[in-house]
């Protein structure tokens, strides 16, 4: 069925992953094939900004993502699953487009978005990434 899912997750956000997690891994599951577990380190925009960071603080800061990022993976995903962790920095909807179609991926899980946006139908991200995939798209509610 689905042989590359892209889950996008947002470490600090538990509502991003806890309903959207059990869904990409049923569809992996009937499938055998792998999770791409993303997040997406915003990055700074304008140089300028950046000059007010030490050098080399956007490899560290994702780094340590990394790291917060396997821990995730242990800690909710078991071993039989084949899985790819995934840290890109820049514009959230960007960089899962095009790591969606880096990948391959057949299927994009996503959550519809904050708690705090519950009014709205969808998230600026989520909204962006439905009309853009080149692959099927699901938003978890």
């Amino acid at each position: 069925m689905f042989k590359n899912v892209l889950l996008t997750v947002d470490l600090n956000d538990e509502s991003s992953w806890t309903k959207a997690l059990p869904v990409a891994l049923d569809f992996i599951k009937a499938s055998d094939g792998t999770l791409h577990v993303m997040t997406v380190v915003p990055n700074f925009g304008m140089s300028i900004v950046g000059s007010f960071f030490p050098k080399g603080y956007e490899k560290d800061i994702c780094d340590k993502v990394l790291v917060a990022l396997k821990e995730f993976v242990k800690t909710h995903i078991s071993d039989d699953i084949k899985t790819q962790r995934i840290v890109s920095e820049g514009t959230v909807y960007e960089e899962i487009l095009n790591m969606a179609d880096k990948i391959k991926a057949d299927m994009i899980v996503v959550s519809s978005g904050r708690d705090d946006l519950k009014d709205f139908l969808l998230g600026p991200n989520a909204a962006r990434v439905v009309r853009h995939a080149n692959c099927s798209v699901t938003v978890v509610r």
